[in-house]
């Protein structure tokens, strides 16, 4: 048995460390005349007619010869001198690529590039052919032949290279940063703010900016709802991708600018600036009267937010705000949507891991093109005339030249839901933590096991060189590791149920039997001092007593009665599902 596993080990390890064979490769153009530096351009090559050196200073440059003007079928399409020494540029179309590269190799081409106005194919031919032929032939975009001209002029070099793809992309650290980071703050706030709450859901509020969301429980029944949702808008977004993508980003646009609201307005009330309010007046929102600083801060939110939805395809510097307001949008999501027990977050998490394998890797089997749904769709069709991409996704450029960044894939992309299904498991064992006082050894855990599931896909997206349904690994990962730390702490029955609320909630009623209950204004003193997330229970739950526990004994006596605790104290749970949800 250790044998077998050693050798699976050492065979999942030289798979880690061998290089892809890719057919995407490189032309580096310069301009003879010294002109602007070079340029790398994306293209496909087969390297079964011959393979292109990995290294660049062991490509020839050769003159770059302009011959587009010709499909090069036929000896007459041949100039008089020959290409001698040369890499010419000829049409695609009228014949097939062994007949244009056989023309081009006798005429003394040392390699052979082929303009296509449409998707770029492999140049395919048989055992017979490649046996032939000895000089590289490759396919360039019609837009980068242009391109080439615009910028060099026609006198120009080009070598023909393809660097080895690296296996892993540096920017998978800033990925991988963002993610654990936004799960970590997300489920801490969230679950500090949920606990806060249950205890000073009667405190009045002194203004209405001071008034938060309430938080949506996640039902049974919404969950179904939502992955149907979920299924039929990926399956809508497949078919009709251009159509509906604008509605996406729309929606992106003003979700993210109430996300970016939600997370700014904490700090931005602490400023000792801006506290005036708005006159009396009959607007809409406006007869709140709400404080000049937060008015500012709705409109930063939403500059921001129109900025990135004009210059999204800027791809220098717009991924910046794409990825500032998903963050912020998954912030405020983890803090709307609750899961109440961790019933309810392995149904969730199940589901979801179930969806997204099979858009992942069975749609393969029942799509024309063999593609997968999700990958399609979140990258964007090939075939999409709007060359629009879905911003609900965590992006970041790669750090590494290689021909795939160039060609194929320029960005390492990470979904939401990614963020947000693992995110709300955290959330929960943050809640259930300061329920029964465990030093945040769930939030922690959890929090270490999300880590290590991304980390086990970036391995994963290594050696499959394919996009991965990251919900396989992470699933697993959060799920088992909080399940397994409630059992071991022998607190698993009121982990699953979301009882441990109830464990602590009537031991501080009683000092209050024999001091009698505070008044209203003493407590409402000493709450502001209670740190967030961590609120002491003494000095609040008398604000939250019924009217009719004024008596001490009353209160003593409810107090003996435990199990009634939960129905009498849980919190309520909303009739309509959120939008978002």
């Amino acid at each position: 048995m250790a044998a077998a596993t050693v050798a699976w080990l050492a065979a999942a390890f030289l798979l880690f460390v061998a290089q892809v064979a890719c057919e995407y490769g490189m032309v580096r153009v310069v301009s003879e005349t010294g002109g602007p530096k070079g340029k790398d351009y994306c293209i496909l090559y087969n390297p079964q007619w011959a393979h292109l050196p990995h290294d660049l200073g062991k490509a020839s440059l050769l003159q770059l010869r302009d011959w587009a003007a010709s499909m090069l079928c036929s000896p007459s399409d041949l100039p008089a001198k020959g290409f001698s020494n040369q890499i010419p540029l000829v049409t695609r179309g009228n014949c097939t690529f062994y007949e244009k590269v056989r023309l081009a190799q006798g005429s003394g081409a040392r390699g052979l590039l082929i303009v296509s106005k449409e998707t770029l194919v492999p140049p395919g031919g048989n055992k017979t052919q490649y046996e032939e032929i000895g000089i590289p032939v490759a396919l360039l975009s019609h837009k980068d032949m242009l391109d080439i001209f615009k910028s060099f002029g026609r006198a120009v070099r080009a070598a023909l290279y393809a660097p080895n793809e690296p296996l892993l992309d540096y920017n998978m650290v800033i990925i991988f940063i963002m993610a654990v980071g936004t799960v970590a703050l997300g489920g801490y706030w969230a679950g500090s703010r949920d606990v806060r709450k249950r205890y000073m859901k009667h405190k009045r509020d002194d203004g209405p900016e001071k008034q938060e969301d309430e938080a949506v429980d996640v039902t049974p029944v919404m969950t179904c709802i939502f992955v149907v949702m979920c299924c039929s808008m990926l399956v809508l977004l497949y078919y009709f991708y251009d159509h509906l993508v604008y509605v996406i980003i729309g929606i992106f646009c003003l979700a993210s600018s109430t996300g970016l609201y939600s997370c700014l307005s904490p700090l931005v009330q602490r400023l000792p600036f801006g506290k005036c309010r708005v006159r009396d007046n009959n607007l809409p929102y406006f007869h709140k009267r709400p404080q000049v600083c937060m008015l500012l801060l709705a409109l930063f939110c939403v500059a921001v937010s129109v900025v990135w939805g004009i210059f999204r395809n800027e791809d220098q510097w717009a991924w910046i705000l794409q990825d500032a307001l998903g963050i912020a949008f998954c912030l405020y999501m983890l803090k709307t949507i609750r899961l109440p027990t961790f019933k309810a977050c392995t149904l969730l998490l199940l589901v979801l891991f179930i969806y997204d394998v099979f858009f992942v890797f069975i749609t393969p089997f029942l799509t024309k093109s063999g593609n997968s749904i999700m990958v399609e769709v979140a990258t964007g069709p090939t075939d999409s005339a709007t060359h629009e991409k879905l911003p609900m996704v965590l992006k970041v450029p790669r750090l590494n030249a290689s021909p795939l960044a160039l060609c194929d894939r320029p960005f390492s992309l990470l979904g939401f839901g990614d963020i947000l299904v693992p995110g709300l498991l955290v959330a929960y064992c943050h809640r259930f933590d300061i329920q029964v006082q465990s030093s945040r050894i769930y939030f922690v855990a959890c929090t270490i096991a999300y880590g290590i599931g991304l980390l086990v896909t970036f391995m994963a997206l290594a050696l499959m060189q394919r996009g991965q349904p990251a919900l396989l690994y992470l699933v697993p990962c959060t799920l088992t590791t909080s399940g397994a730390l409630a059992l071991w702490r022998r607190e698993l029955g009121m982990f699953w149920t979301g009882s441990g609320f109830a464990k602590d909630l009537p031991q501080p009623w009683a000092p209050a039997s024999a001091e009698g209950p505070q008044p209203p204004k003493e407590s409402k003193a000493v709450l502001p001092q209670q740190p967030p997330g961590e609120a002491q229970v003494k000095p609040s739950l008398p604000t939250e007593q019924p009217p009719e526990l004024a008596a001490p004994k009353d209160v003593a006596a409810l107090s003996t009665q435990e199990p009634a605790s939960p129905a009498s104290y849980a919190p309520e749970t909303p009739g309509l599902p959120s939008a978002s949800a």
